[in-house]
């Protein structure tokens, strides 16, 4: 539940307030007692976030910190929103008004944290999150109601990417997922269509079937698209998001502690996907998108695919199989030959496709490549000022030799060392267009609690891909 959002051009009495400065001389003075702010000039010589209490209000005070790159000043930014709505959670303190007296563009960041800090899955708790922030006034003259409107829907998409990855297989097959889809396709206006398995088999989709074979649940194969007739872009942009609902690892079991134990997170990156869509719908940006989810979960059934199976992917290449566990690329190859069918300016994969890209970057980035630099250095960019950050990594040839199979076209597994790239160079024998693949294995699902980022899922990425996308050509 997302609070009310509006603006105001005169302070409310009687309401919390939190106010964002450069130096505590720029805002006014009968806020506080004489006391009140030299006791505020003392802490902030060593917090840039201080609250004091006067029941029933709040007044936050946050110090913006003179960085010497900005996106590190907007992250802090980020956060002390998120600071500010646990205060209030504890406070139970429902309406706040934001002031501004320093970079306009840190309200809209202030406000993002704040916002999404205020998510909670409890959808299957007795005791349900009864604190929701109500309303929020923004005293802020730089600050529009359309930036305001577009940080609504931007979180509540974040939101629904975050939804989708904490429900359980019990409820979110690939079935259901599409409908789920569905049900952000009406809310949002991007149409979708949902192949069934009939129509995967008649495409010859072989590495989603091959997937597949294991599970009771049959695989979808999902198309969103958002295709408005101000679009600027004469060619689409193409999203493919690794929907696998759960990955037991098939037949190449995973162990159970932190690994398969919170694999209902293997579909984040389709859930970036829907949630990216829904986000550019709903705020109508004028570009033509297309998302493809190709859906199902990896399970070791008696008649599930096995280490040393050869198997035709879409676009007919063979794949002699290695290891089941490294099904994320056999679905998403079969996705990124059909791309083509749009003759794209430009692809980009999201997936939890690799635990090495974890080593990588820990939980702090995702894994990037592609073989388009212009369009790289743009994503990065833009994954520093969403603070949703890309570490990239090469694609050398080297990367492919492991790759070979003595009896087919290619394996699906290559060597432990470099897999992370590996698995990029899988993906990129699919790809006949600009493209940039995104392993965002380490991003996706929390185990703790970090500022606006939640237990469980976290919507990476959503964010990256919509702010991309707002800034395309």
């Amino acid at each position: 539940m997302l609070p009310q959002i509006s603006k105001i051009t005169e302070l409310k009495e009687n309401s919390s307030i939190a106010s964002l400065f450069d130096n505590i001389e720029q805002f006014s003075s009968s806020l506080l007692t004489e006391i009140e702010t030299n006791y505020l000039r003392n802490k902030l010589e060593t917090d840039s976030n201080v609250a004091i209490f006067k029941y029933p209000k709040l007044y936050f005070f946050n110090k913006i910190k003179d960085e010497k790159e900005n996106h590190l000043q907007t992250e802090a930014a980020r956060k002390a929103g998120s600071k500010l709505f646990d205060l209030l959670k504890a406070e139970k303190i429902k309406t706040v008004q934001l002031m501004n007296y320093s970079n306009p563009e840190l309200t809209k960041a202030f406000l993002e944290g704040l916002l999404l800090a205020g998510y909670s899955f409890d959808k299957y708790k007795k005791e349900k999150n009864n604190f929701h922030l109500e309303e929020i006034f923004v005293f802020d003259k730089n600050c529009s109601e359309e930036q305001i409107i577009e940080s609504q829907n931007l979180t509540r998409a974040v939101f629904y990417s975050r939804d989708f990855v904490n429900e359980p297989l019990l409820f979110l097959t690939a079935p259901q997922f599409s409908k789920e889809i569905g049900k952000l396709s009406e809310e949002s206006g991007f149409t979708l269509e949902v192949f069934n398995k009939k129509k995967i088999e008649a495409l010859k989709m072989g590495g989603l079937l091959a997937v597949n074979k294991g599970s009771i649940d049959p695989p979808t194969f999902n198309i969103l698209e958002w295709k408005p007739k101000n679009a600027k872009n004469k060619k689409p942009v193409v999203l493919v998001g690794k929907g696998v609902v759960f990955d037991t690892g098939g037949l190449s079991l995973k162990p159970t502690a932190k690994s398969m134990d919170f694999m209902k997170s293997d579909m984040a990156g389709a859930a970036v996907v829907a949630a990216t869509l829904y986000a550019i719908a709903k705020n109508k940006l004028p570009i033509h998108v297309v998302g493809l989810i190709p859906a199902t979960d990896n399970r070791p059934d008696g008649n599930a695919y096995v280490p040393g199976d050869i198997i035709t992917m879409f676009d007919g290449t063979t794949v002699e199989v290695k290891n089941t566990d490294a099904e994320g690329r056999l679905i998403l190859a079969d996705a990124l030959s059909y791309a083509k069918k749009f003759s794209p300016e430009l692809v980009i994969d999201i997936a939890t496709l690799t635990g090495a890209a974890e080593i990588i970057a820990g939980n702090h980035a995702i894994v990037g490549m592609g073989n388009s630099k212009v369009h790289l250095e743009k994503i990065k960019e833009t994954g520093n000022e969403t603070f949703e950050r890309i570490i990239e990594v090469p694609l050398w040839e080297e990367y492919a030799k492991p790759l070979k199979s003595e009896v087919a076209d290619l394996n699906n597994l290559g060597s432990r060392e470099g897999q992370t790239t590996i698995a990029g160079k899988f993906l990129e024998h699919f790809t006949d267009y600009n493209w940039i693949h995104l392993d965002a294995a380490g991003v996706s699902f929390r185990f703790e609690k970090d500022h606006y980022s939640p237990v469980g899922g976290t919507g990476y990425g959503v964010r990256l891909l919509f702010n991309f996308l707002k800034k395309f050509n």
